[in-house]
Formats: C-alpha cells, sequence, structure tokens
C-alpha cells in the first residue's frame, strides 16, 4: 500500500502541470537559446527537488499512520528443563597390568622352550628350562647325606628321652641334622631358579630368545606374556577435575582404529597429583571378552563430571553480549492471538556448555519462549511476529 502512495502521488502532480512543462520546455528548445535553455532546466531541477521533499514527508507521515507495517517473522524455541550430562574428552592408551617380559633368575644354557607362541598357559606352568650346571647331582649327594643326618638324630633323641648318652651328642646330631637339610633346601632354590613358569595365566605373545641360547640372569629377555582379560585405560586429567572425576562415574570409550564404542566406569583414580604437569592418573576399566583390545592402543573417553538434571539448556549461537561482557538473549512477551509479541532483551548468566548447547544458570524460567531465528535482527521492545512452523512439513 505504501508503494502504491509513492507512485500515485508524484504521477498526479506530473499530470497537473505536465503540459505547462511540456510548453515551456518546447518553446525554450524552439528559442534555440542557451540562456533560455539552461534557465528553464535550472527551473525544472527546482521543482525535483521540492517534489523530493513532499514526497519524503508524505512517506514520513504515511509510516507513522499505517498500522498495518510489517513485523519481523522469527522462530522461537522453548526452554524446557531436561538432564544435562556434561563430560570431559580426554585420550588415553590402553595398558594391563597382566604384560610381562620374563628374564632368568639363573645363568645358564636355554635348555629347552615348551611354550608357543600364541599359546594360552596357565599360572604356575613350566614354560622353560635352563641347565642347572651340576645343581641336581649336588642334590642327590646332599640329600644322602641329609638322609644320614636325620637317622642319626632321631636315633639319638630316642636315647636321649630315655636318659641315655650325653646331651651334647644329642644336640650335635641335631644341629647337623638341620644344617644338611637347610643346604638341601638352598640347593632346590637354587635349582628352582631354573625352571620358568608361568606368573600368570595368559597368553605367550612373544617367543625372544631361542632354546640353546646362554641367557644372564635377571638380563636376558625370554619370552613375553600378556593376559587381555583385565584390560585397562589409563590416562592422566587435569587437577581441576580432582573432586569431578572420581571412581564409578561413567565413560564412553571410543576406539579409532576399531571403530568400536562402550560404556564403562572410572574403576580407579590416583591420589597423588604429578607436579611436572599438575594432573592426576585415572583408570577406565575395559571389558574385552573376544580380546580385539589390544594394549597401547589409543582411545577417546568421554567422563561424565557433572550432571543437572533439571538443565535449561539453549543453543549458543541466540545468545549475543553486550558492551559490558554481560550474555543476553530475546524472550518473547505478551504474544496475543496473531502470535505477535514483544521482543525483550534478558540478561543471563551460563554455565558449562556441551557442543552448541549450553546451560543457563540465571535469567530465564522454565518455558520462557526465546528467539531463534532472527535473534541477531530484533531490537529490544520491538513488536514480532511468531513463525509457526508445520511439523509435518519437516523431513
Amino acid at each position: 500500500m505504501k508503494n502504491i502512495f509513492v507512485l500515485l502521488i508524484p504521477a498526479l502532480l506530473l499530470t497537473s502541470c505536465g503540459d505547462d512543462n511540456n510548453n515551456t520546455v518546447e518553446k525554450a528548445l524552439d528559442s534555440n537559446n542557451l540562456e533560455t535553455i539552461r534557465k528553464k532546466k535550472a527551473e525544472l531541477v527546482d521543482e525535483q527537488q521540492v517534489l523530493h521533499d513532499k514526497i519524503k514527508m508524505l512517506d514520513e507521515k504515511i509510516s507513522e499512520l499505517d498500522t498495518t507495517k510489517n513485523v519481523p517473522l522469527i522462530t522461537t524455541i522453548k526452554a524446557i528443563p531436561e538432564q544435562f550430562n556434561h563430560v570431559l574428552e580426554l585420550q588415553g592408551n590402553v595398558t594391563t597390568k597382566n604384560l610381562l617380559v620374563l628374564k632368568p633368575e639363573y645363568n645358564g644354557i636355554l635348555t629347552n622352550v615348551y611354550v608357543k607362541e600364541g599359546q594360552r598357559v596357565s599360572k604356575g606352568q613350566t614354560l622353560a628350562k635352563i641347565d642347572d650346571g651340576g645343581l641336581s647331582q649336588q642334590l642327590a649327594q646332599q640329600q644322602i647325606q641329609a638322609d644320614l643326618a636325620k637317622t642319626t638324630y632321631e636315633r639319638q633323641k630316642r636315647l636321649w628321652d630315655q636318659k641315655i648318652g650325653s646331651e651334647i651328642q644329642f644336640l650335635q646330631a641335631k644341629s647337623n641334622y638341620e644344617g644338611q637339610a637347610e643346604a638341601v633346601s638352598q640347593i632346590r632354590q637354587q635349582i628352582a631358579k631354573t625352571v620358568i613358569r608361568a606368573p600368570f595365566s595368559g597368553t605367550i605373545d612373544n617367543i625372544i630368545t631361542e632354546q640353546g641360547s646362554v641367557v644372564a640372569a635377571g638380563q636376558t629377555q625370554l619370552m613375553q606374556i600378556v593376559n587381555l582379560d583385565d584390560m585397562y585405560i589409563e590416562t592422566e586429567v587435569p587437577e581441576r577435575y580432582v573432586n569431578a572425576i572420581t571412581k564409578g562415574k561413567d565413560v564412553e570409550v571410543n576406539f579409532p582404529v576399531l571403530g568400536k564404542t562402550i560404556s564403562t566406569k572410572v574403576r580407579q583414580t590416583s591420589s597423588v597429583i604429578n607436579p611436572a604437569n599438575r594432573t592426576f592418573k585415572a583408570e577406565v576399566a575395559i571389558p574385552n571378552k573376544d580380546n580385539i583390545i589390544k594394549p597401547n592402543l589409543t582411545a577417546r573417553l568421554k567422563i561424565n563430571d557433572y550432571t543437572n538434571e533439571n538443565a535449561l539448556l539453549i543453543p549458543q549461537s541466540i545468545i549475543s553480549e553486550n558492551a559490558e561482557g554481560e550474555q543476553y538473549v530475546y524472550v518473547v512477551k505478551d504474544k496475543n492471538d496473531k502470535n505477535q509479541g514483544i521482543a525483550t532483551r534478558v540478561v543471563i548468566k551460563t554455565g558449562r556448555t556441551q557442543g552448541d548447547q549450553i546451560e543457563v544458570l540465571e535469567g530465564i524460567e522454565n518455558n520462557a519462549e526465546l528467539i531463534q531465528e532472527g535473534a541477531r535482527s530484533v531490537k529490544d521492545g520491538q513488536t514480532v511476529e511468531v513463525l509457526t512452523i508445520d511439523a509435518t512439513q519437516n523431513g
């Protein structure tokens, strides 16, 4: 309507004075006089400016009186309470306490290796044997002497119990027997070191030293054994989360290489802060029944560090900030039956974020209607119209 008025007014004015202007313009042209033509042009320019000023005045009045002027169309969202689980994203490595490289306790030749790579073994099972260097023969000889000492002691004891013989003879026999028995025990302990046994049930992952090699106690790596049943992820957590990341917290673990995601919990946190990087360690249990998760595998963790059962979450994209650094949103109030209301600026206080969502702690109430589309273009106190979107058209 406004545009129609703007077009009609100059048309009417031009129609009323068009004939006179045409006559005078034609006369000026026919005069073939430069001064006359310039004078006529100046008159028309002045008339054009007058018309422009009058049209501007009419536009201003129309804008003031027009009750059907355009109202900005906006969309809104409702601030509905919902559960908010904030997560801390970290990276960690898979490990296990049952991963060990076995080394010998005795110097000698590795005479036998009884297992193969990939073989399952039980705790205590014999894995390899080192030549004992004649200890077995020494044990046999020592055992003979120990048996003789035992027999002598037992006889001497029976006589002493009957008050026959001297006490010194009894004590000498007892001492000799105990000494021989201790010698046998020490040799057996030495021989036991020549046998390599599984410290726990697991799988032989790697045979490092082949049969027939000379091995050195505490130095030569014989084989690696691993148990994949008790796996966990170790990660370093910044110290500011020391009260938030605790035993039992829910964790979502993603293994990018495997394309696998599992849900688990924090099973342990350390009691010491590392002074070098101000972090503490957390262990996350990993169920691994199919044994596809391997030690040193990289994992991405999402640990639940905060939960609000009745949080008001809004998109960060609708939040603006004023010169004082305050955050604010626009709320639609006093909406009428035509879906028109007043855009009202509301200062808010926000909490934690997750993706594009942010928690509002203060400033808006439950079920408040917030401007979404158009939030950046409206002004405080401006009349707006809420655009109703038909949900059946989406999809």
